[in-house]
Order: structure tokens, then C-alpha cells, then sequence
């Protein structure tokens, strides 16, 4: 570092925190380590009594920090994703709308393996809503090698997609069949069709049509395919998932000439799920514990799916790594380990 005049001190950077003490009003850092001394600056330093500073000698080739971290956020952001002003050296990345996180984690891994390079962010497909901190980026040192820069910069390069991005719901007609002859005979009261509408709802689609049918394998798919011909572009199917003689849900579903992606999920709550596409159709099969656990694998897979995704039995099994839900008193998903 170097001592230089007040004068001489513009674009310098403070190499320590400068206090400002206002007696019965203030005494705090007026200006921050790393802070880049600009015209305006100047009568506050000198009402402060600083007519020297001790700022940053340069030396080619390095960079300041609050240049790095924004490299690396624009380097990293992806599509509805926005950057806050660097502060203290570091930018967070905030979702511009609500949606669905996507994470490289690979292309995280690469860019933190670089020395002094940081890039925090939430677990990949968390739901984010607008205005949330999805990232942060920064480096280590007050001032850094731009070659580090230019290589994180060069790896980035190397994926297809960006690092992060927010993908937004899709808006999807959705057709229900309620299963189960207690229900479709009028003995018990129908409590999974509420359920259903509040979620789809708070999703953004719309159910256009809700139906009932008993334990009959052709009743079944003969409701499925009737939501399809009304316009239905996801089919929820719910009840008889269990291996009961009587649980005929799935053998409807497949006969409705579907095919089968998973019959089972890693997943707790949730575990007799079953996802299948009839044509571009999704179509799942509700095990009832999505009728009373507040989360369960439902939401996280038809989050997916509403973000344009078409999965396969691999991105169901992986959901075993953080499939187990606490079953928390108050409910904090999606700000919990649950799928992630």
C-alpha cells in the first residue's frame, strides 16, 4: 500500500475501513475497505480529518474486487436474473420473477475450484419467488489477478446452458380423477379435490375439470382419456396407488396407453408415486399422502414439470438424496432439505 495526499486520492482504493464519529449521532465506517474514493468523497475525508489515505499501490494485471464480483455475477446469470450493486466486494443475484432455481452444479463446482473465486447459491430447483437472493458472488482478496477472472470466465464458456436461471411455471389446463368407490358412491366426503385445486392454483394453472370413478380399471381410464379430449395437458390421478388387489389406479393409467416413467419414488412422503406421458400428456398417479402432508414428492416433481422439464426415471431416483421430508410442525418448504 502506499500514503498519498487527500488530493491525489481519486479512483484509489482504501486498503482499511475509514470511521466517521458524529458525537450523539453517529460512530461507524464511513467508508469500507475496498471502496473506491470518488470526487464527492473528498470533503467528507477531509471533514473527517483524514488528510491522507492509505489506498491500494497499483499494480498492473490485478483487478478490484468489486470488478471481479460483478464479472463473475454477469458470468454466472442466466435468463430473469438480475444484480444487485457490488458492496463490500460482493453482488448477490436476485430473481427477477417468480419460478423455478436451475443450478449447474457442475458449472458451480468449476468456478469455486478456482483459487479465490466464491459463488454460493440455492439448492437447484428451489422455488424462488421475485425480488428473492438466488447467489452471491465475490473473491477472496481485495484485489485479484484478472487471469483468475478470465479463466473462470473461459470455463463458463464450456456449458451449454447458463450456471443459474429462473424458469417461470408454465400455466396448464389440468384434469383430475378422483378414485375410490367410498368416494364415488357417497360415503365419505371427497377431501383430495380441494387439495388438488389450492395447489394448482397457487401454481398458476387451472383445473378444467374434476371427476370421480370407482375401482374400475375401465372407468378410470375411460376419464382420463375424456379430460384429454376436453383439453386437459396434465392429468392427476388420485388413490388406488398402493399394491392392494383393489389399487387398480395404476393399470388404468397404463392401459390408457400411457407410458409408464416410474411407478415408485425414492421419496418420503410419497413413495408409491407414479409419473407417466401419454404422448406430451403428463400423467400422475397421487398416493394419499398428498392429500394430507403439506409437501410430499408431488410438489417436487410437478414443479419440474410445470417448468417445461419432461423427466425421466433417473431424475426421479436421484430425488433418494434428500427425499426424506422431517414432516416439520410448521411447514418451511421450499427453505429446507426436503428434495434437495
Amino acid at each position: 500500500m502506499q500514503k498519498i495526499r487527500i488530493e491525489d486520492a481519486l479512483g484509489s482504493v482504501l486498503m482499511h475501513d475509514l470511521t466517521q464519529i458524529i458525537p450523539g449521532q453517529v460512530k461507524d465506517a464511513r467508508f469500507r475497505k475496498g471502496h473506491i474514493v470518488e470526487e464527492e468523497d473528498i470533503p467528507v475525508l477531509l471533514s473527517m480529518g483524514k488528510e491522507h489515505l492509505f489506498v491500494w499501490d497499483q499494480v498492473p494485471g490485478l483487478i478490484h474486487e468489486d470488478e471481479a464480483a460483478i464479472r463473475l455475477a454477469k458470468l454466472v446469470a442466466g435468463q430473469r436474473i438480475s444484480l444487485s450493486e457490488p458492496k463490500e466486494g460482493k453482488v448477490n443475484l436476485i430473481a427477477e420473477e417468480n419460478g423455478l432455481l436451475y443450478a449447474l452444479e457442475d458449472g458451480i463446482l468449476t468456478l469455486n475450484s478456482l483459487e479465490y473465486i466464491v459463488l454460493a447459491t440455492l439448492h437447484n430447483h428451489t422455488l424462488v419467488t421475485k425480488g428473492q437472493k438466488i447467489a452471491g458472488t465475490r473473491v477472496v482478496p481485495l484485489m485479484i489477478d484478472e487471469k483468475i477472472i478470465l479463466s473462470a470466465e473461459n470455463a463458463a464458456r464450456e456449458f451449454k446452458e447458463p450456471i443459474l436461471q429462473v424458469r417461470p411455471l408454465q400455466s396448464k389446463k389440468v384434469g383430475i380423477v378422483i378414485t375410490g368407490s367410498e368416494v364415488y358412491n357417497g360415503r365419505i366426503q371427497d377431501k383430495f379435490g380441494p387439495v388438488l385445486h389450492s395447489k394448482v392454483t397457487e401454481w398458476g394453472s387451472v383445473v378444467i375439470g374434476q371427476s370421480y370413478a370407482n375401482d374400475n380399471t375401465e372407468m378410470i381410464k375411460v376419464q382420463i382419456n375424456e379430460h384429454i379430449k376436453n383439453g386437459a395437458e396434465m392429468i392427476l390421478v388420485t388413490g388406488g396407488m398402493s399394491v392392494d388387489p383393489d389399487d387398480v389406479t395404476p393399470t388404468a393409467i397404463k392401459e390408457s396407453g400411457a407410458e409408464i416413467v416410474t411407478y415408485g419414488a425414492p421419496v418420503l412422503p410419497g413413495a408409491m408415486f407414479l409419473l407417466a406421458y401419454l404422448g406430451d400428456i403428463p400423467i400422475m398417479g397421487l398416493p394419499g399422502c398428498v392429500m394430507y402432508a403439506r409437501t410430499s414428492v408431488f410438489d417436487l416433481v410437478v414443479t419440474r414439470i410445470l417448468a417445461g422439464e419432461r423427466l425421466t426415471r433417473k431424475d426421479i431416483v436421484k430425488y433418494g438424496h434428500g427425499g426424506l421430508c422431517l414432516e416439520c410442525k410448521t411447514c418451511i418448504y421450499p427453505n429446507c432439505s426436503f428434495g434437495k
